[in-house]
């Protein structure tokens, strides 16, 4: 364990010259935070879209956007990257005119294919990172910009989904040893052959990650527009409070099934040598935010209620498929070879449901059903659509069934349908299924009995 805090902030915490005071007076506040990762600047307005967008847009000659209906050419799109980072300097009273060129620069580049992605695309945290650093320093506080491409962040050569390499690690770890602030931009590293790759979208948390196990962090500070991790979407359930504690188990399932607080598979470096994460709300430093931990007392049998949204299940019978071997590979292979994820399958002796994003059916259901029924030979199959899965989560529910009769009593008195209902086997959640048009009032109910 080191003295080191690694604190990340989001896109909404760096989007403009005031959010970027505000992280600088929150880093200067603590000695302990001598690593920063930044992501690209947010949104300014709700209006608007997300500079990484843009960039998207440039990189792919103007089909991301257009492929979105969304009419933004590619010249558009330059120009707003442009005036975004030049409106943060002016108003951040940097003299980054070399910096200005060198962005420049960049978005003309030659590369090609996704190599031209990735490059394009990093350049939000690139440049914000270099400005970010350049702000502190006017600020007479000792930090320093480390790029991946200098200190050797090594990944793999999958450009638009990497992955960090292990020979990556002593570089990462050498950073501790610094005597400045390191101000390093989230979301990228270089592959062995010195070319820009990403990590997938929200990928500035997977750096924060994977620095703060390199370094053993005392603590991954990831800072956000939220103060922490709520019992239930606040939007829906206004007297939702924050959690304090959770493990990373929790969060997993809360996150998996609704809960979009950062990447999931940011969570996995800390987990790996028990590095807390603290969720903290940039706008609202005093809050105390949610902590995420290896371990925790269990307190309450229902910690939080997750709502994943805009879902189908595809229920296939066929007698004796559950002796079948191989049955569910070869079906959950045809799901994979039309690129869609699947959240989990409840099965029985004759039949199995497969949970999916309703979206991801969409251009494809037709052909999937034939594939299905031609290589599987189904008895029967359908396809139920429009459903939210309400989830209840907490280490309290392991061994206590009491919560989950609770539930179904108290949406049964409320005359709400389930589609259906299904126990995870770590036993610490459980799913309902209900249609959509029922959902957020089913959600109030679950609350109201199982945490209010």
């Amino acid at each position: 364990m080191s003295d080191i805090l690694v604190s990340k902030f989001g896109g909404s915490s760096v989007a403009n010259a005031n959010q970027i005071e505000k992280v600088r007076r929150i880093v200067a506040e603590d000695s302990q935070r001598r690593i920063v990762v930044v992501s690209a600047p947010g949104r300014a307005s709700s209006t608007e879209e997300k500079l990484t967008d843009h960039l998207f847009n440039i990189a792919t000659n103007g089909d991301h956007f257009h492929d979105q209906r969304i009419p933004i050419t590619v010249d558009e799109s330059r120009k707003a990257v442009i005036d975004r980072f030049s409106q943060i300097i002016d108003d951040l009273g940097l003299e980054e005119k070399a910096l200005l060129k060198s962005l420049e620069s960049d978005l003309a580049t030659d590369l090609t294919g996704q190599r031209r992605i990735a490059f394009l695309a990093s350049r939000g945290e690139h440049y914000n990172a270099r400005i970010i650093a350049a702000y502190f320093a006017k600020c007479e506080m000792n930090a320093e910009v480390q790029l991946p491409e200098e200190f050797g962040l090594k990944v793999t050569n999958r450009y638009l989904d990497t992955q960090v390499l292990d020979e990556a690690v002593p570089n990462i770890a050498a950073l501790a040893q610094k005597n400045s602030i390191s101000v390093i931009p989230g979301f990228y590293g270089v592959t062995e052959a010195g070319d820009v790759a990403v990590f997938s979208r929200g990928g500035s948390d997977l750096t924060g990650g994977v620095i703060a196990n390199a370094v053993d962090a005392d603590c991954y500070e990831n800072w956000t527009d939220v103060s922490g991790v709520f019992e239930a979407d606040p939007r829906l359930i206004a007297e939702a409070r924050t959690i304090p504690r959770l493990t990373f188990k929790e969060i997993r399932l809360l996150s998996s099934k609704g809960f979009n607080v950062f990447h999931l598979n940011a969570m996995k470096p800390c987990w790996e040598r028990k590095i807390p994460i603290h969720i903290r709300n940039t706008n609202k430093p005093g809050d105390r935010g949610t902590v995420i931990l290896s371990e925790r007392v269990p307190e309450e049998g229902v910690v939080g209620i997750a709502q994943l949204t805009n879902v189908a299940y595809i229920n296939i019978e066929k007698y004796q498929l559950g002796e079948e071997i191989g049955f569910t590979a070869k079906l959950l292979s045809i799901f994979q070879e039309f690129g869609i994820q699947s959240y989990h399958y409840p099965t029985d002796k004759d039949d199995i449901s497969v949970v999916v994003d309703q979206s991801d059916l969409t251009g494809t259901i037709n052909d999937l059903r034939r594939r299905i029924e031609s290589q599987l030979k189904p008895d029967f199959m359908d396809v139920v659509y429009n459903l939210s899965i309400l989830t209840p989560v907490g280490m309290g529910l392991k061994g206590n069934s009491y919560p989950i009769v609770a539930a179904l009593k108290a949406l049964g008195e409320e005359h709400i349908p389930i589609e259906m209902i299904d126990q995870s086997p770590s036993q610490i959640c459980f799913h309902i299924g209900v249609p959509h048009a029922v959902a957020d009032a089913a959600l109030k109910i679950l609350y109201d009995e199982l945490i209010g």
